[in-house]
């Protein structure tokens, strides 16, 4: 991996080489409680969440291969499963024994290879690299990776361009490749990341001063389940000030009953994360954006 950071002209590149493969997300304004607030509705990507983004941006750029490997909790697997199928190149995806199977069953349908591994994220990733390594096949990270994060990022650019006059940009983080992406393509907004009470890598690590191993305990963990922050996700927030706003299990699954009984949106646990913080008073600014990130869940409204 790359130890160079990405840039916002990084993210720019990125969104030349995904251009005709992604879909350019809508914004929603909407005014709740009074107060006005602009969703940028990433549930409607091709996958079902943002994670598309980097994957193409990763496949489409360098080297050809001839075969790709990635670890994920569900989005990010399918994700590189979906970009694989665009660009043809077969793809193994593994997954921990958990993995939702709305998840499970997209990935496999994309006709890549799905294999459950582990209890954790983590325990999945580590067979997934071996097992790469062994085969001499790419492995693409799900957050912990220039490409990655600068794909990330055009979904905050695009964002901004489309809504102009917000001035912050609210992200879900689970290993903070959209968190560090949104940084970069922000221009120069404030950015707030929101964390499950019991699924805060970048919590305990902006704590500690440092990626530290975390709990990984919530309605959300199959999206936001990651038990350490990527290095370089870590780096780029850190140095930018972000900071992590926390949310309870309660509110998570309240906000996303409201997204559907206000918008008609049916969305994940994990995409109803930054409309969690805001409905309870913990996002600064008088007009943010809050990035609904996904929506790959067998959840549906009673």
């Amino acid at each position: 991996m790359s130890t160079i950071l990405p840039t916002p002209t990084d993210v720019g590149r990125a969104a030349e080489r995904i251009a005709g493969y992604s879909r350019r997300t809508p914004v929603l304004r909407a005014h709740v409680d009074g107060l006005p607030v602009v969703l940028k509705l990433e549930n409607l990507q091709l996958t079902g969440a943002f994670k598309l983004r980097g994957a193409l941006n990763a496949l489409n750029a360098g080297e050809r291969t001839d075969h790709v490997v990635t670890a994920s909790g569900g989005n990010h697997g399918l994700a590189v499963a979906t970009a694989g199928a665009l660009l043809r190149l077969p793809a193994t995806v593994y997954v921990p024994e958990s993995v939702p199977p709305a998840k499970a069953r997209r990935i496999e349908a994309t006709g890549a290879t799905l294999i459950r591994h582990g209890a954790t994220y983590a325990e999945a990733a580590a067979e997934a690299m071996a097992a790469a390594s062994a085969a001499g096949a790419r492995y693409v990270p799900a957050y912990d990776d220039p490409l990655v994060i600068a794909g990330q990022g055009t979904c905050g650019a695009e964002a901004v361009a489309d809504a102009p006059d917000v001035d912050t940009l609210v992200v879900a983080v689970g290993g903070g490749g959209l968190a560090a992406g949104t940084v970069l393509g922000a221009g120069e907004r404030d950015v707030v990341a929101v964390e499950p009470e019991n699924c805060r890598a970048l919590h305990d690590a902006l704590a500690a001063g440092r990626p530290v191993d975390s709990v990984v305990d919530s309605v959300a963990s199959s999206a936001l389940g990651a038990t350490r922050i990527g290095a370089m996700p870590f780096e780029i927030l850190r140095s930018s000030g972000v900071r992590s706003v926390l949310v309870t299990d309660a509110e998570i699954l309240a906000a996303r009953d409201r997204l559907w009984e206000e918008f008609r949106l049916a969305v994940e646990p994990a995409g109803a994360v930054p409309f969690a913080a805001w409905l309870a008073g913990r996002v600064p600014g008088d007009l943010p954006c809050l990035v609904i990130c996904g929506a790959n869940a067998d959840w549906v409204p009673a």
